[in-house]
């Protein structure tokens, strides 16, 4: 059903940004997902920085950036130093170097914090997603029990290519599903947020 597909897609799209917040936050190793979707404003377009140059890590604290436009080294340097990340960059070149100190006990605890924020925003965006679908369950639920009713008032059935109506019994159904899919994706939140407090505590 086209309910349950939606359902699918905007949950989807929900733990995508999670990652993706979650990725923004610092762990106790270096990781090329720290930077590589900083955006970069380059001759009037907006990258990334994983669009503009290789990213590698060099063991143990350094992520090293290679640009492959020499040009581009300038507006790299400048999008991760105004990227809210609070990292300093040193560039050579084409490249740029960003040497990852030891995180103090207080930050690895701010940042943890920071992760259960993004994982409880992701939770409360998934419940908004699953009332958001089943007040569409109601919705057709309604029209059918509206459509049986006109119909038995003529002592005829209800004309092909109305809206989509669903029975009681899916109602139920599609709302046990619903409930299903929002239960499974809170335990895939939980999961996601168990492993990057571990990155942070390394």
């Amino acid at each position: 059903m086209d309910i349950l597909k939606n359902l699918e897609l905007k949950i989807a799209e929900a733990i995508k940004h999670f990652k993706e917040q979650l990725a923004g936050i610092r762990g106790g190793r270096p990781s090329s997902k720290l930077v590589e979707d900083v955006p970069v404003e380059y001759f009037g377009q907006k990258l990334t920085i994983k669009q503009l140059g290789s990213i590698s890590i060099i063991s143990p604290r350094e992520i090293q950036i290679s640009v492959w436009d020499r040009n581009a080294a300038s507006a790299v340097l400048k999008a991760i130093e105004s990227s809210g990340l609070n990292i300093s960059a040193n560039p050579e070149g084409n490249l740029i170097r960003i040497n990852l100190p030891s995180l103090s006990g207080e930050r690895r605890q701010e940042l943890i914090k920071v992760a259960k924020k993004e994982a409880e925003e992701a939770r409360i965006k998934i419940r908004g997603i699953r009332d958001e679908i089943n007040k569409e369950i109601n919705r057709q639920f309604s029209a059918c029990a509206r459509g049986a009713s006109a119909s038995a008032g003529k002592g005829g059935s209800a004309s092909a290519g109305e809206e989509k109506k669903i029975s009681e019994d899916d109602k139920f159904k599609f709302k046990e599903k619903v409930q299903e899919s929002v239960d499974k994706t809170n335990e895939e939140i939980e999961k996601i947020l168990e492993n990057k407090i571990k990155e942070i505590e390394e």
